[in-house]
């Protein structure tokens, strides 16, 4: 954002630096505070939990950033992540299929939901709150009806993605090569540039000739990529495919892009500020926990974040208009 756009109290390097990275900050003050109340918070095993932690939720949320980007929304994205793990592990024991084999099964059906909502938001002109909302549904019931409500065994492969290697666990490094997918897609490619012009003004950007519609497939395409990455990821930690895993994870994701400092009118967002977002919710929930606060106080504490975050969003919105 320009520095001329900004609200006056932001003008400044210093406002302008915060207002880009307020969340970046955030961070660094939670791990200050929490460092400070628990001894055990900065432990290398206690670290390495949080990255764990924070590594399903940023797979989600790295997808989730680029329909918000576009001035979207994807509630499928938890469903979806269930119904690629269960894809993968009943092609995989069931049909007998060969696990890389099922994997890019397992992915595809991913992409083919994301294709399914940028089909019925970009052809059927459904609201993307209505056609997320309806392929969480739809998504959710085809899990439980291929694992008939069952937890089923992931191949012993694919759960070593679970494992560590040294002393990082698997799961981090898959994160942050999602992330760095994320990142190079959003600021050097032509479907990144598009989105940000998407989420900018949707007819200026027909106007200037791109084709909104074929880049809403590409949008919605990739979340649901990245939400068969994350239920993959989810259910190796669990060595087992469950049709009820990642339920209200889509929450989590779109937290954590919004707490990333991603706009939710859209052309906004960084696949960084995203990561910063996830970390925050990973870091806040390990925290309350080191410091006993009950689960009840915690959705508490999760809630204004949340609710902080985009009062904040709305407030800069507002300053530069």
């Amino acid at each position: 954002m320009p520095a001329d756009t900004l609200p006056r109290h932001f003008r400044s390097p210093i406002g302008a630096w915060f207002a880009e990275n307020g969340a970046l900050a955030a961070l660094v003050v939670l791990v200050v505070a929490l460092s400070l109340l628990s001894s055990d918070f900065l432990s290398v095993t206690n670290l390495l939990n949080v990255g764990v932690q924070a590594a399903v939720t940023a797979i989600l949320a790295f997808g989730a950033t680029f329909v918000i980007v576009t001035g979207g929304i994807d509630l499928s994205v938890g469903s979806v992540a269930a119904l690629s793990a269960i894809t993968l592990a009943w092609t995989a024991t069931a049909a007998g299929v060969p696990w890389p084999v099922a994997t890019l099964v397992s992915l595809a059906v991913g992409v083919a939901c994301g294709l399914v909502n940028a089909g019925l938001i970009a052809y059927g002109k459904l609201p993307p709150f209505i056609a997320t909302l309806a392929m969480l549904g739809i998504a959710r019931g085809l899990a439980l009806v291929i694992s008939q409500g069952s937890p089923i065994p992931m191949p012993e492969q694919v759960a070593h993605l679970g494992d560590t290697v040294g002393y990082l666990p698997i799961p981090v490094i898959v994160m942050v090569i999602m992330g760095v997918i994320a990142a190079v897609i959003l600021n050097r490619t032509y479907p990144g540039r598009a989105m940000y012009a998407i989420g900018g003004n949707a007819e200026a950007a027909r106007l200037s000739g791109i084709n909104v519609n074929r880049q809403q497939l590409v949008t919605y395409a990739l979340s649901g990529g990245f939400a068969a990455v994350a239920g993959i990821v989810l259910a190796s930690r669990l060595a087992s495919a469950q049709p009820q895993a990642a339920a209200g994870y889509e929450l989590d994701a779109i937290a954590a892009v919004v707490i990333g400092g991603a706009s939710l009118s859209g052309g906004k967002g960084r696949a960084l500020g995203t990561f910063v977002g996830a970390l925050i919710l990973a870091v806040l929930r390990n925290g309350l926990n080191l410091l006993s606060v009950s689960a009840f106080w915690q959705q508490v504490v999760i809630g204004v974040v949340i609710a902080l975050a985009v009062l904040v969003d709305t407030l800069r919105r507002r300053g530069t208009n």
